[in-house]
């Protein structure tokens, strides 16, 4: 396939998953980074860009989800799951309910100025960011990405 085929690059079965995927995990690992340096430094502006990184995160979970499961459909005919595939499904819609949560948490948060978001979400934070690690680490054995040789 010609890299600078446009056409044939979109429209691959899986290709809109392997484009739409980093979407949340850049917004939701960038909204973590706010969250911990607005803990860190108490700075108003960071846990606002915190918030909105989040929640564009958790926004853009469903779509994720959506294509994922297309591609299996269309990629393996509907075929049962097994083995690294199951896993990456497994730890991937995980990975989508973690980062929704973290978000409802925040945004929950925001519409009460005196409310200070719970500490726990620190927790739920690294949890999310080693799960979406992982679930993009077998990602990319799925797509190729990881094979030796």
């Amino acid at each position: 396939m010609n890299p600078f085929d446009i056409k044939s690059a979109l429209l691959a079965k899986h290709a809109q998953h392997v484009v739409l995927i980093h979407f949340p995990i850049a917004l939701f690992l960038t909204g973590v980074a706010f969250d911990f340096a607005a803990h860190w430094t108490k700075r108003a502006t960071l846990a606002a860009a915190a918030s909105l990184n989040l929640l564009v995160a958790a926004v853009s979970v469903p779509a994720v989800v959506v294509t994922g499961i297309l591609a299996w459909q269309l990629q393996l005919d509907g075929q049962k799951l097994k083995g690294v595939l199951l896993l990456h499904l497994v730890l991937g819609c995980l990975s989508g309910v973690l980062i929704c949560w973290i978000a409802w948490i925040h945004w929950r948060t925001r519409r009460v100025p005196a409310r200070t978001p719970p500490n726990y979400r620190f927790g739920l934070e690294l949890a999310a960011s080693l799960l979406i690690a992982l679930t993009g680490h077998l990602g990319g054995f799925l797509s190729g990405v990881n094979l030796s040789g």
